[in-house]
């Protein structure tokens, strides 16, 4: 059973551990990685075709405001569909389970990057730090609130009481603020090659992993997920 948030006790694994490779650790199956790219590029259809629809600039540039509405409205519903196929891996779904549990050294990580504190110790993380937890909620419900208000845009009348322009005005609003999230979460995985790496190739350096993800790899509520154990290690 999963550990509540704050527990030393380790979760059970949903899937034996991976093969390590000399220097590396293995952080992503391939289906992790798959639903990664995949809802990537669906979203990033989403924000281009959106920019060129919105800015006037784009729009006259690109024209085809048809085919350009088609690709926007089907990319957000298909946004969904990796995240759902990823279902079906064990890997992914002890991933999800990570990112919901909410530790008690992610409010310190939340509190060093307040106080501008750089220092790994400063910073505690398992497999994924606080930012990314945050980052992985907030988006998740960002792109619910899309999609509904998209429907609503496209499905006028189905919710009478919610007018099509309180709609749009919900939809633009968080357009922008998902596009400046998107921003930042790209800046941030350019700033880290080994992030990167791990997103590429399933491996991260084992030194990497220790610095920035010690409860990784070091007894703590994640270690029996990552370890494939189901006790404490001793």
């Amino acid at each position: 059973m999963p550990s509540t948030a704050g527990s030393t006790e380790p979760t059970r694994a949903a899937a034996p551990p991976r093969p390590e490779r000399p220097g590396l650790i293995a952080r992503f199956t391939r289906a992790e990685r798959l639903v990664h790219r995949a809802t990537g590029w669906l979203m990033l259809l989403c924000v281009t075709t959106a920019a060129c629809l919105y800015l006037a600039p784009l729009a006259q540039l690109v024209g085809r405001r048809h085919l350009l509405v088609t690709v926007h409205e089907w990319s957000g519903i298909l946004l969904p569909l990796p995240f759902l196929l990823g279902l079906a891996s064990p890997a992914f779904r002890a991933d999800l389970r990570r990112l919901n549990r909410f530790a008690g050294y992610d409010r310190q990580w939340l509190r060093a990057v307040r106080k501008r504190l750089t220092s790994p110790d400063a910073r505690p993380a398992g497999k994924f730090n606080a930012g990314q937890k945050v980052y992985a909620g907030w988006i998740a419900g960002a792109v619910l609130i899309m999609m509904a208000t998209g429907l609503l845009m496209w499905f006028t009348g189905v919710l009478p009481s919610v007018s099509r322009t309180s709609a749009i005005f919900v939809h633009d609003i968080l357009a922008w603020a998902v596009a400046a999230v998107l921003f930042g979460h790209i800046r941030m995985a350019f700033r880290d090659p080994q992030a990167r790496l791990g997103m590429r190739t399933g491996y991260v350096e084992r030194k990497w992993a220790r610095r920035l993800h010690p409860r990784w790899l070091d007894d703590g509520p994640e270690a029996g997920q990552d370890s494939g154990r189901t006790g404490p290690r001793r």
